[in-house]
């Protein structure tokens, strides 16, 4: 799990479950640009490029944790939380979660309304609504 706007939010609820040691490697909370591109290997050229808060680096941001870590299913959150940090492009509440399975990337946008704590809990819940989608239709 590699979490920026979350804060360590998701990894704490997979954490909640007894017996999550199965299944749960770890998890890095790199809010800033510098702890992307140390702890995870996001390029500084794709964040001046794209943003933190870009599909392309919740992709790169979830291929990284991934290798971090060792395991096919990588999955990563990026996003402004607010109150402040918006614009006009990406405003409060933006938010990129994706999934690499197996190298396979599945990457979602959403735009939550609400305040700073309701965008973190809410972009939580989607991240792990979209983990068990991505798990489970690998099942099928």
């Amino acid at each position: 799990m590699a979490e920026s706007c979350t804060g360590g939010l998701v990894g704490a609820r997979i954490t909640d479950v007894a017996g999550a040691s199965q299944y749960f490697e770890g998890g890095v909370v790199a809010y800033s640009n510098k702890a992307k591109e140390v702890h995870l290997g996001i390029t500084p050229d794709i964040l001046r490029r794209d943003g933190a808060v870009s599909r392309t680096v919740a992709e790169a941001m979830a291929i990284g944790v991934a290798r971090r870590f060792g395991v096919q299913v990588g999955v990563a959150v990026t996003g402004v939380a607010g109150p402040t940090g918006g614009s006009e492009e990406k405003p409060v509440g933006t938010v990129w979660i994706a999934v690499s399975l197996s190298g396979t990337i599945h990457a979602v946008h959403h735009r939550f309304e609400g305040s700073r704590v309701e965008i973190r809990e809410r972009s939580a819940e989607a991240v792990l609504a979209l983990v068990l989608t991505v798990v489970d239709g690998k099942r099928e």
